[in-house]
């Protein structure tokens, strides 16, 4: 498996609240849990991803940029081989693609939710490599299989129930 961590700097001027949620992004913790879903998933250990951690501003710029929307956003996932989940006699193989996650929207986001900004990143980190995998959640039908999917993959991870859904 390789995966490619792209952790931006804070901007100078960040608040208390912005270096706290940089700091709860553990990327040895992030590995394993996409680790956890590779196999879950039967993606070949040469499945290339990459995962970038960006301040609000960059967020806001890919969010106006790639979906039209403005202000930042929690996670955005950009697809490279169209992949789809293999199976156990046949792994997937290729480039997965690009997850951009946004610590103080997941720091937020987390705390609304009444869990963890550490449970919040994996909860996006699942998201997003569903997403890579053409899940989607526009169409209820859609939204139960991939949210019941996320949350399969997440409480294996943790072993326990997962957190509750931030993504609408």
């Amino acid at each position: 498996m390789s995966v490619e961590f792209d952790i931006r700097p804070l901007p100078e001027d960040a608040t208390a609240a912005d270096r706290a949620s940089w700091e709860a992004y553990v990327p040895a913790r992030q590995r394993e849990l996409v680790e956890h879903c590779f196999r879950e998933l039967h993606l070949s250990k040469s499945v290339e991803l990459s995962i970038a951690v960006v301040d609000e501003d960059e967020m806001s710029e890919l969010h106006v940029q790639w979906m039209d929307l403005p202000g930042p956003t929690d996670v955005l996932s950009f697809p490279m081989d169209e992949l789809r989940a293999g199976t156990a006699q046949e792994p997937t193989e290729g480039v997965l693609g690009d997850i951009v996650l946004c610590p103080p929207v997941a720091a937020r986001q987390a705390a609304e939710a009444g869990h963890s900004t550490e449970d919040e990143f994996a909860l996006l980190t699942v998201h997003g490599i569903l997403h890579l995998l053409g899940h989607d959640h526009a169409e209820d039908d859609e939204r139960t299989t991939m949210f019941a999917l996320q949350r399969q993959l997440l409480s294996g991870f943790l072993g326990r129930q997962a957190p509750a859904e931030t993504i609408r």
